[in-house]
């Protein structure tokens, strides 16, 4: 999870990400149809901060379409006793959970003092005491549906001080990796949560074998461009793990090893940013990641982290952070909030199938069908609103903006939907001709 210390390497993820949005151009898969896209509801989560939630506060997740949380379960607070662990915290948390249909991504993370003086797991003393703990854990919350994912930005000195060392790294996920394979080889195990896509940090593990272990790759994709431009990103690095993934390595069957983006999200006081904004960029970032074969997409985070009003790592939230209690939504819900609710709720059975190309690059046309059905998102990278023409030529359309609110309707002409486009997402849904 973010800290405020880790906003000092926004540098890192600009010097990482790819700042163009022509994703075809740099990548023919980029935005590509596929095969077995997944159900949008199925995907959403949010980054939380506690075990135990106030009252009324997961239903406020739930009611937002979010099916996921990404919490860290921390080793020094679940072992304060060598060899004796106590997750009661964390069966309180899953028991929350578990009425809304909401899974747990588990972080195995940080140092112990009890190990080392909690230094990072760097010697093969510590490894495998953080190896036997993660057993533990994933032993007793075994067949829950939870995801258990190797730290938390190994590849950031905040996170793996006093520098970050990959082959350390990699000798703790290794650890990990065998110890869940010979004791809960049914568990799913992911990695290396990177902060940005780490080309170099994520080639190293795969060359070590780590996909061997992982059943998915996850990263925190931030950046303060567009969201769009995570596309060529997510080309480069699944053109990666197929280089390195082994291909018969369960069985006879090639296995395909997801990205997961694990935590990604756009401070509303960030320059040029403000709630209005952060909204948009919820739901755009979230359409990237279901038009680019992303099953799960973790927004950072759900509620803010304070009131200081310059201060970045308190306005992440989809919602503010006091807590109103006897209230119908316990925290006052932000436009990233409102979004969420509308993409899931606009795309409920729904899964992406196709990017229609409108003239420009920068615009963006995404079709998903549910049955025999169709839905429609449609936005711009480009400064100005402009007209497109989607090649679509029968049918009524609703139009619904990202936040929620009705934008009229529209019909189908001789050449198409007639639409104007604006950097906000709108949600086309397709009405009956029946009276």
């Amino acid at each position: 999870m973010k800290s405020r210390l880790a906003l000092v390497c926004l540098s890192l993820f600009l010097s990482l990400a790819t700042c163009a949005d022509r994703a075809p151009d740099n990548c023919p898969d980029a935005w590509a149809p596929k095969p077995h896209a997944p159900n949008v509801l199925h995907g959403l989560g949010v980054n939380i901060h506690f075990t135990d939630p106030r009252p009324g506060e997961i239903k406020m997740i739930a009611d937002a379409g979010f099916r996921w949380v990404r919490m860290d379960f921390k080793w020094d607070a679940t072992e304060t006793e060598r060899g004796r662990y106590d997750f009661s915290s964390y069966d309180r948390l899953i028991a929350s959970l578990e009425p809304h249909n909401i899974h747990a991504l588990l972080i195995l993370d940080y140092g112990n003092p009890l190990y080392d003086n909690e230094a990072p797991p760097r010697n093969e003393s510590t490894r495998q005491a953080f190896a036997r703990w993660a057993v533990a854990a994933a032993k007793h919350f075994a067949g829950r549906g939870v995801i258990w994912e190797v730290y938390n930005e190994p590849n950031l000195a905040t996170f793996w001080p006093v520098r970050p060392n990959v082959d350390e790294y990699v000798a703790l996920a290794l650890a990990v990796g065998r110890a869940f394979r010979a004791e809960v080889p049914r568990e799913k195990l992911i990695g290396p949560a990177t902060s940005g896509i780490d080309f170099p940090f994520l080639e190293a593990c795969f060359k070590a074998g780590l996909l061997d272990y992982w059943t998915a790759v996850s990263v925190h994709p931030y950046r303060n461009s567009d969201p769009e431009s995570a596309a060529s990103d997510y080309c480069r690095l699944r053109g990666m793990i197929d280089r390195y993934r082994t291909p018969t390595r369960r069985g006879s069957e090639r296995v395909e090893i997801p990205i997961i983006s694990g935590e990604w999200g756009y401070s509303s006081v960030w320059r040029g940013m403000s709630d209005e904004k952060q909204g948009t960029m919820l739901a755009r970032e979230m359409l990237t990641n279901l038009a680019n074969d992303i099953p799960i997409s973790i927004w950072y985070d759900w509620r803010d982290d304070g009131v200081v009003p310059n201060e970045p790592e308190h306005h992440f939230g989809t919602v503010r952070n006091s807590y109103q209690d006897g209230r119908n939504q316990v925290f006052e819900p932000k436009p990233a909030y409102r979004a969420a609710k509308t993409l899931s709720e606009s795309f409920d059975g729904y899964a992406y199938q196709r990017r229609l190309l409108v003239g420009s690059d920068s615009d963006y046309v995404l079709v998903f069908g549910g049955g025999d059905d169709l839905r429609i998102a449609a936005w711009t990278t480009s400064s100005s609103a402009h007209r497109v023409v989607v090649p679509i030529k029968e049918g009524h359309f609703r139009i619904t903006k990202h936040t929620g609110e009705s934008a009229g309707s529209i019909s189908s002409g001789p050449q198409g939907l007639e639409l104007t486009i604006s950097n906000a997402p709108i949600y086309l849904t397709r009405q009956s001709t029946s009276r």
